[in-house]
């Protein structure tokens, strides 16, 4: 699931620093903000919006697809299982530091449910000139414009240097898909490629990575079946060995998760791994050629 500015958005926490902040500049990029949550402000209202005590009563009173969260960890759960179970279509789960036995209730749940998870400790999606769902700045025109390259990265940080290295190469982005750092997390790298593939607006796809875990190595599989070209950043190129990385999901153990296991896997599957981000949007122009037309006019 894309995110598209027709998909109503409920932002549990939406009256918090953070919430209000990021709130506005999702309706001002264009998403379809409905509401908030927050049991204690029931009945109010905020920028302009119903607030509610649930997700519960969000979906009696206005009905949402996507939820978004801005709940600190001790109320992760709760937060995301409310929306689970009021129908949200997709959860977009900010929140890092969620206890792993929290996470795992909440993904259980979900598959109950049919409810796409992205995060936890996600950036969110962003749909250039049309909307976006999360913490990325998707209203600096010099990170963001709308084009036919698509992003799927597990740090948000490193997500936006990718972006923003694209655009000072005059290209422009689809779709950015930040799929959390977490150990645990509801969208893999490999599940964000086969949506990517699946978008007619994606021509071509940038991987961005980091040591640790077995993502990328899965990502590789589906890449090698791809007619999209994909082209790759793996972080960590340098890292001293058993150097602790800033996500939970960047452990390494013995040969695997680590930057030479996942530049082997991407490169035998035909994924170009560049050193440094720097080198992505020359590799990506290369990847389709000098006709790649990728930020709209």
């Amino acid at each position: 699931m894309i995110p598209t500015s027709s998909h109503k958005i409920l932002v549990q926490g939406m009256t918090g620093r953070q919430g209000t902040f990021w709130t506005e500049q999702m309706i001002a990029c264009g998403s379809n903000v409905v509401g908030g949550v927050n049991p204690k402000k029931a009945g109010t209202s905020h920028l302009g919006l119903p607030v509610y005590g649930s997700a519960q009563q969000a979906l009696r009173e206005s009905c949402f697809d996507i939820a978004v969260m801005f709940i600190p960890p001790a109320g992760a759960k709760a937060a995301a299982i409310d929306a689970i179970e009021s129908g949200a279509k997709m959860l977009v789960c900010l929140t890092e530091h969620i206890p792993i036995q929290d996470v795992l209730e909440i993904m259980a749940a979900a598959k109950t449910n049919g409810t796409r998870v992205v995060g936890p400790n996600t950036a969110g999606i962003v749909v250039p000139g049309e909307c976006f769902v999360g913490i990325m700045p998707a209203f600096n025109e010099n990170v963001f414009q709308p084009g036919n390259v698509g992003i799927v990265s597990r740090s948000g940080s490193l997500g936006t240097l990718v972006s923003l290295q694209l655009v000072q190469h005059g290209i422009g982005q689809s779709v950015f898909y930040g799929v959390g750092g977490d150990s645990v997390i509801g969208t893999s790298s490999r599940d964000a490629l086969e949506i990517l593939d699946r978008d007619p607006r994606t021509e071509a796809v940038v991987l961005c990575g980091e040591i640790g875990g077995t993502a990328e190595e899965e990502a590789a599989e589906y890449a090698a079946t791809m007619s999209k070209p994909v082209v790759a950043f793996v972080a960590g190129r340098t890292a001293p060995k058993d150097k602790k990385m800033g996500h939970a999901g960047a452990i390494v153990t013995g040969d695997k998760g680590t930057y030479k296991s996942k530049k082997t896997a991407l490169e035998q599957a035909g994924v170009e791994v560049v050193a440094v981000p720097s080198q992505i949007g020359t590799a990506v122009i290369r990847s389709r050629g000098a006709n790649l037309n990728a930020v709209a006019s």
